[in-house]
């Protein structure tokens, strides 16, 4: 009899734990399923802590999902979420390139009255306006370019000359696109350097120069779409070898979409003999997102700046908009203190500036 007892006791612990681990904040798979594009990501991986804890204490159940960056794979998730039963859909959309993924959703979820929460990655006002059941979560995707080129401008005219490696007068950049035909990335690209030059030529410096002249686009993209740490460490390398204290033409900055670019970049120029953290050779990096690892790097004087996406006051909104889904009500109920658009049910979470605490 010990022995059955402890084996059931035994069971049930493993079934608790598979349930931490998958997600799951109840019975069964969830009443609340969510959609993340890719786990991998470091910021929507803070969302995603943020936002099951908010669930969790909520006492809502739900299931999480990862699209790996597929979104054949994401659409087939909800197909199934759908098919168990789910009641609320909540999706971080992998492909922003057009609405036909979007719209592919939004479809299934009405046919089935199941109402829709995109969050990070922008769906257009025309899907978000199509259905009563659906809304938007994320940011102003401009803003953080504006504040990026602002900070990138302030920073480098406080000590230019120290920056100016060459001392031919102008500085040269790199930057880091990280996605082609996504809002954020594309904004981010323009405004972080249009902003930087207009703070600098007030100032009576020149603008800032791309460091590679045979470039027309003036940026290097992630090639997988993802943002990643690894393709922009690939990228600094490669440039490091041609663009170099050796060769006279240096690059004297470093401007990234996101924190994880941020983050190979810097492990490229350390391998060089730059941002190690010490009184030594060091160049501005600035990212987007100050994740904790963004904000360590920053702690420890291997990073210059990054604009703060406020995970933590995104997965509160999102949360909020899943339980007025879960309680019947209108999606936007009890919003009035949130920067909403005129022109369709979304949210708007600010971004901030940050240099260090």
């Amino acid at each position: 009899m010990k022995k059955i007892l402890s084996f059931l006791l035994s069971c049930t612990m493993l079934v608790c734990m598979a349930s931490v681990l998958t997600g799951c904040g109840g019975e069964g798979d969830g009443d609340v399923h969510v959609f993340y594009y890719n786990y991998s990501d470091t910021y929507i991986s803070s969302v995603r802590t943020a936002l099951g804890k908010q669930l969790t204490d909520a006492g809502v159940s739900y299931q999480d999902y990862d699209a790996n960056g597929n979104q054949t794979t994401q659409t087939e998730q909800v197909q199934t979420a759908i098919t168990k039963g789910a009641k609320v859909l909540v999706v971080n959309i992998v492909n922003t390139g057009s609405d036909d993924a979007a719209q592919g959703i939004v479809d299934m979820a009405k046919k089935e009255d199941i109402p829709v929460v995109f969050f990070n990655r922008e769906v257009s006002d025309k899907i978000v306006n199509g259905y009563d059941k659906c809304a938007f979560v994320g940011t102003d995707a401009a803003e953080a370019g504006h504040l990026q080129g602002e900070m990138i401008g302030e920073y480098l005219l406080a000590n230019y000359d120290a920056y100016d490696l060459n001392k031919d007068g102008v500085i040269s950049y790199i930057l880091f696109k990280g996605e082609e035909g996504n809002n954020e990335a594309i904004y981010r690209t323009q405004y972080a350097v249009e902003d930087a030059n207009k703070k600098l030529v007030a100032a009576g410096k020149p603008e800032l120069s791309f460091y590679d002249s045979s470039n027309n686009d003036k940026y290097l993209v992630d090639k997988n779409g993802q943002w990643s740490s690894t393709a922009a460490n690939e990228y600094m390398t490669t440039a490091l070898a041609a663009y170099s204290d050796s060769h006279n033409n240096m690059i004297e900055l470093v401007i990234c979409n996101n924190d994880g670019m941020a983050e190979g970049a810097i492990t490229a120029l350390n391998s060089v003999g730059y941002n190690n953290g010490d009184d030594g050779k060091s160049i501005p990096v600035f990212g987007v997102d100050a994740t904790d690892a963004a904000k360590d790097l920053i702690k420890k004087q291997k990073m210059a700046g990054t604009i703060k996406q406020d995970a933590e006051g995104m997965a509160k909104a999102i949360a909020l908009l899943t339980q007025n889904a879960l309680d019947e009500k209108d999606l936007m109920d009890g919003t009035k203190d949130y920067n909403v658009d005129k022109k369709a049910a979304k949210i708007r979470i600010a971004y901030g500036k940050y240099l260090g605490d």
